[in-house]
C-alpha cells in the first residue's frame, strides 16, 4: 500500500467539483484520520472549457472515463457520471477489472448491475463503495451494513427523493396543484426538465432496491419494486389527509413478511405525529425497524453537491484505511435470492377517493361493493361544494363529487376487486385515487 492514495474522478458536475474541493480543503484532516495523503491525480468530463470553480491545473485530463479507469497512476476510481449503462457502467467495470477500488454515487448502476459488479469487486479483492448513492449525505449505508449487524431488520422505509418531498410539502402548505409546484421545483433546480424519473418514483425505487439488499441479505431486485409516483395527487387529497391526522409522503418501503420481501414505492399517508411526517422540503429520511434498537430514523440532506460529496469522501476515507467490506454486507455467495411479494398481497389501511355521480344511493352502492370484497370501512365522507349543496340539497343533480373512504386493514387485491365492481356499476365519473396508509 503506497503512502499516497491517488484518485481519478470521472464526472465534474456539482458533486464531482464538490469532491475535488473537499479533498483539497480537508487534506490535513484526511491525512490525520487515515495516515495517508489523499490526492486527486486525474479527472474526466465532457467539457474541458467549462468553469467549475475548482483548480484543475496539474491534473491529468481524460476525455474517455474508461481510459481513466484503466490508468495505472490511480488507486481509486470515483464514478460520478451517472446512468445505468454506457460510459458509467463500462468505466466501473474497467476499474474493477484492473484491480482498482471504486467509489460511486450511482444508484441506477447499482440497482441494475450491482450484483455483477459486486462479484467482480470480490474477485479482485477491491472495494465497491456507494454511500452517496442513497439519501445523499445521510450515512444510511454504513448504519445498516455496519452499525446494525447485531439486529434483525423487519422493515426499512423512507423519503428518498427530495424533489417529490418538496412538491408534496408545497402542495400541503399552500394548497397548490402538482403542476404548479413542479414548475417551481424546476425553476429552483430541484427537478429536471424531464422530471419523470423523480416524480414517477423510479429514483426512489433504485435507492430502495439497494437498501433492501443490505437490510435483508438478498440480491438486489430492482425489477421487483412496485412503483407509483405522485403526479395524480390533488390538493383535496392533502386536505383530507390533514383533517384525518395524516401527511402524504412518497415512501419507499421494504418489509419482510412470511411470504417474502415486499418492495413498494407509492404515495403514503403517515401519522402527523411520526418522525417521518415532520420531514419537509428537499430533506430525506430513512427509518429502520429492528429488534434490538427498535425504530431508528436518520434525517438529513438527500442531495446537493456538498452533502453528496461528504458521503463520497467518507467512502474514500474507508479505502485509505484499507477497509474493503463485502459490497452488500456479506459475500455474494451468501446473499439469498429474493422472494417477491406481489402488490396484490399487500395488506394495510387505504385512503380511497372516488369521484362519483351525485345522486341518491351512490354511497350505499359503494359501501355494498366494499362489503362484498370483505373490506371494512372506518369512515366515509362525501364532499360537495357549498354552491352545489345550496342549489341541490337532496343531492339529485348527478354532478361529479368526491367521496372519500378510509378502510381498516385490507388486501390490495380485495381493494382493486371492489373498485372494479364499483366502476362496472357506473358509479365513477373518473379513475379512483388510492393511497396506502402506514399507521405505525
Amino acid at each position: 500500500m503506497t503512502q499516497t492514495l491517488r484518485l481519478g474522478i470521472a464526472g465534474l458536475g456539482t458533486v464531482g467539483a464538490s469532491v475535488l474541493g473537499m479533498v483539497a480543503r480537508r487534506a490535513e484532516a484526511l491525512t490525520a484520520a487515515t495516515g495517508r495523503t489523499i490526492t486527486v491525480t486525474a479527472v474526466s468530463a465532457r467539457d474541458r472549457s467549462r468553469d467549475r470553480g475548482v483548480d484543475l491545473s496539474g491534473l491529468h485530463w481524460f476525455d474517455d472515463p474508461v481510459e481513466l479507469a484503466r490508468w495505472g497512476e490511480i488507486d481509486v476510481f470515483v464514478e460520478l457520471v451517472g446512468g445505468s449503462e454506457g460510459a458509467a457502467k463500462a468505466a466501473v467495470e474497467a476499474a474493477l477489472g484492473a484491480g482498482k477500488h471504486v467509489v460511486t454515487a450511482n444508484k441506477a448502476l447499482l440497482a441494475h448491475h450491482g450484483a455483477a459488479l459486486a462479484r467482480l469487486a470480490e474477485e479482485r479483492g477491491v472495494a465497491l463503495a456507494y454511500e452517496a448513492s442513497v439519501a445523499g449525505g445521510i450515512p444510511v449505508i454504513k448504519a445498516i451494513r455496519e452499525g446494525l449487524t447485531g439486529n434483525t431488520i423487519s422493515r426499512v422505509y423512507g423519503i428518498l427523493n427530495g424533489t417529490c418531498n418538496y412538491i408534496l410539502s408545497r402542495m400541503e402548505a399552500e394548497g397548490l396543484t402538482f403542476e404548479a409546484c413542479l414548475k417551481d421545483a424546476q425553476a429552483l433546480g430541484y427537478a429536471e426538465a424531464d422530471p419523470t424519473f423523480d416524480v414517477e418514483g423510479f429514483d426512489t425505487a433504485h435507492k430502495l432496491a439497494i437498501l433492501t439488499s443490505l437490510a435483508f441479505g438478498v440480491e438486489i431486485d430492482a425489477e421487483g419494486v412496485s412503483v407509483e409516483g405522485i403526479s395524480a395527487i390533488q390538493p383535496l387529497d392533502l386536505t383530507m389527509a390533514d383533517e384525518l391526522g395524516y401527511r402524504i409522503k412518497l415512501l419507499g418501503v421494504a418489509q419482510a413478511t412470511a411470504e417474502g420481501i415486499e418492495q413498494r414505492v407509492h404515495p403514503t399517508m403517515v401519522p402527523k405525529a411520526s418522525a417521518i411526517a415532520q420531514v419537509m422540503g428537499v430533506t430525506n429520511a430513512v427509518t429502520v425497524d429492528a429488534d434490538a434498537v427498535g425504530e431508528l430514523t436518520l434525517i438529513g440532506p438527500g442531495a446537493g453537491g456538498a452533502a453528496t460529496a461528504s458521503a463520497v469522501v467518507a467512502d474514500i476515507t474507508d479505502v485509505a484505511l484499507g477497509l474493503v467490506r463485502p459490497t452488500f454486507g456479506q459475500p455474494m455467495a451468501n446473499l439469498a435470492s429474493p422472494r417477491r411479494v406481489e402488490m396484490q398481497r399487500h395488506e394495510g389501511g387505504y385512503y380511497i377517493r372516488l369521484t362519483v355521480h351525485d345522486r341518491t344511493g351512490v354511497a350505499a352502492g359503494v359501501a355494498t361493493r366494499m362489503a362484498e370484497a370483505n373490506i371494512s370501512i372506518e369512515s366515509i365522507v362525501q364532499r360537495r361544494s357549498a354552491k352545489a349543496a345550496s342549489s341541490d340539497p337532496q343531492g339529485l343533480s348527478g354532478q361529479p363529487v368526491p367521496l372519500v373512504l378510509i378502510t381498516y386493514a385490507a388486501t390490495e387485491g380485495n381493494v382493486r376487486k371492489a373498485l372494479a365492481a364499483i366502476d362496472r356499476d357506473g358509479l365513477l365519473a373518473e379513475a379512483p385515487q388510492l393511497i396506502r396508509i402506514e399507521r405505525e
